[in-house]
């Protein structure tokens, strides 16, 4: 028997109904035909016009993402026993997709959880929290002792919870930007720890490092290109912590250059291949990415195996037809570069950069280059980042590896 309805509700449009019903966990402000009185925050009801309940989620009346739905059961009470459900829940899949590396993985993926709009990365002993939704904002005291709670009793040791929200996101939904440990918990001094991941140590600066402090969503695709590195002269473009680098070195590259923008990235990565012992196994060099393959053109190279890992192109719809055009000059110089029998590795983080349009670039690219490609592997992001079918904005990550023929 269903609970008496005692949350203010919303009432939609059809087209948001369908969405619902299709399971994606978003209602925008233009699909919103009547409401009652709704604290921003606050837990709301999604009806349809007929009045048939939809779900329930988190208003915000200042976000064009109107309502972030928690639950689509009519019988669920908000408590703090269905806020633990859920975190046990989240748990319990990354032990069961990633046993080995529980102490090195994300915990929580927003929406894919059906926690909207909250990430929690697990760096050793530290976790690492993001919030871009007011209603995860507002009770995240409970959520913080709760994941502390449940991690303790699978046997696992946390010393702090770090709060990256230092994001621009936040401002839609009118929260400040703050980073710190979370209050009221026990933590350590330093704003640095070490992880291993796929065997190899990396330091992980969470307070200033990009996002939250180290791109956990990679970690299968750096195994799959270190599969194919043995004996291969390696750049990794866009290296940033050095991983594809160090993975490549690890796996018996014959030699392995690694390019950035950035001088603090070089310096990180640098520090990560002397904790892994490979500081004489790989180049370092400061350069644009675009520069360089433009030079490496007019110079004598060994490279073979190239991996393209740039950052985002584009974060939005607007600027998509520059952002495409972006991919395509950088996978078509690094594609000229490499001899027949060659290796290629091209990532894109971008959502909305679609597995199709990326693929029709890749095909692009080749006719430019004047080569071909045959497809070895294509991956998405590492299983702690998992992905709803219905819902296309938990798939980002795309991963492509090709050899040139």
């Amino acid at each position: 028997m269903k609970q008496h309805r005692s949350f203010p509700a919303v009432t939609v449009t059809k087209k948001a109904r369908r969405a619902l019903q299709q399971r994606h966990p978003w209602v925008y402000a233009g699909e919103i035909t009547g409401q009652d009185e709704i604290e921003d925050g606050a837990l709301c009801d999604v009806l349809s016009e007929s009045g048939t309940y939809l779900g329930t989620g988190f208003y915000n009346h200042h976000s064009l993402i109107r309502v972030r739905i928690v639950s689509t059961n009519a019988n669920d009470r908000f408590d703090e026993a269905f806020w633990r459900r859920r975190i046990r829940y989240s748990l319990q899949y990354r032990r069961l997709v990633m046993p080995e590396q529980l102490d090195c993985c994300r915990l929580i993926f927003g929406e894919a959880d059906h926690f909207p709009g909250w990430t929690v990365d697990r760096f050793g002993t530290i976790l690492v929290s993001q919030i871009v939704s007011l209603g995860i904002e507002k009770i995240k005291g409970m959520l913080f002792d709760i994941l502390l709670d449940e991690l303790k009793a699978m046997g696992e040791t946390v010393e702090g919870i770090y709060e990256r929200n230092d994001i621009a996101l936040r401002r839609k939904e009118r929260l400040s930007e703050q980073t710190g440990w979370a209050a009221g918990l026990p933590h350590p001094q330093a704003t640095t720890t070490q992880i291993v991941e796929n065997g190899i140590r990396y330091q992980v600066d969470f307070a200033q490092g990009q996002k939250t402090g180290f791109f956990l969503d990679q970690k299968e695709n750096r195994r799959a290109a270190a599969r194919l590195a043995a004996g291969r002269h390696v750049l990794d473009c866009c290296t940033h912590t050095g991983s594809f680098a160090l993975n490549a070195a690890r796996a018996g590259a014959a030699s392995v250059m690694a390019a950035d923008i950035s001088a603090t990235a070089l310096d990180n990565a640098r520090l990560n291949a002397e904790l892994n012992g490979l500081q004489d196994r790989i180049e370092f060099v400061h350069s644009d990415v675009f520069e360089l393959l433009e030079k490496l053109r007019t110079q004598p190279h060994a490279i073979d195996y190239l991996i393209l890992d740039p950052p985002a192109f584009t974060k939005s719809r607007r600027t998509l037809h520059n952002a495409a055009q972006g991919y395509l000059r950088l996978n078509t110089l690094a594609l000229r570069l490499l001899p027949r029998g060659g290796l290629f590795a091209s990532a894109s983080c971008s959502h909305f950069m679609k597995d199709d349009l990326f693929e029709a670039m890749l095909v692009e690219a080749s006719r430019q280059a004047g080569v071909q490609l045959r497809q070895i592997e294509v991956r998405h992001q590492a299983p702690d980042h998992p992905i709803l079918p219905e819902v296309p904005e938990t798939q980002y990550l795309k991963f492509y590896l090709f050899q040139v023929i």
